[in-house]
């Protein structure tokens, strides 16, 4: 199994330790419509805010992997229902939705140095307002 399919199976059972074992301590993260976050502390961090608001599972996934193990990418379904209110955005009560998105991958000493993650935030918003 790919560090990246370990990621995943991680995400998808909640287990944010597991996700931070796939990452290199320095990991670059490229979030959607936001800022970069550096290192695995702030990875954590966002995965525990994630994880107030959001109940996520990912479908569909499917991993390609360059030959020579430096990259990667991910598409799959998000399918996920809105907790509680993040930040500015809509008032979250329950709302369910499902999400085309993709993640991208730098990978280095068997690890995850650089995740890249997109969603069309619109179609989100379109769906959690409806």
């Amino acid at each position: 199994m790919t560090v990246v399919a370990q990621y995943f199976e991680a995400f998808n059972a909640g287990d944010v330790d597991g996700m931070l074992a796939c990452l290199t301590e320095d990991v670059a993260h490229h979030v959607n419509e936001g800022q970069i976050r550096r290192g695995r502390e702030a990875f954590a961090t966002f995965c525990r805010h994630m994880s107030r608001c959001y109940a996520e599972e990912l479908r569909d996934m499917v991993v390609f992997v360059h030959p020579d193990g430096t990259r990667a990418a991910a598409e799959y379904a998000v399918h996920g229902t809105y907790l509680a209110t993040d930040g500015d955005l809509p008032a979250a009560h329950g709302q369910r939705y499902v999400l085309p998105a993709g993640s991208f991958f730098d990978l280095r000493d068997g690890r995850i140095s650089r995740v890249t993650t997109y969603y069309n935030l619109a179609d989100w918003l379109r769906q959690v307002t409806a």
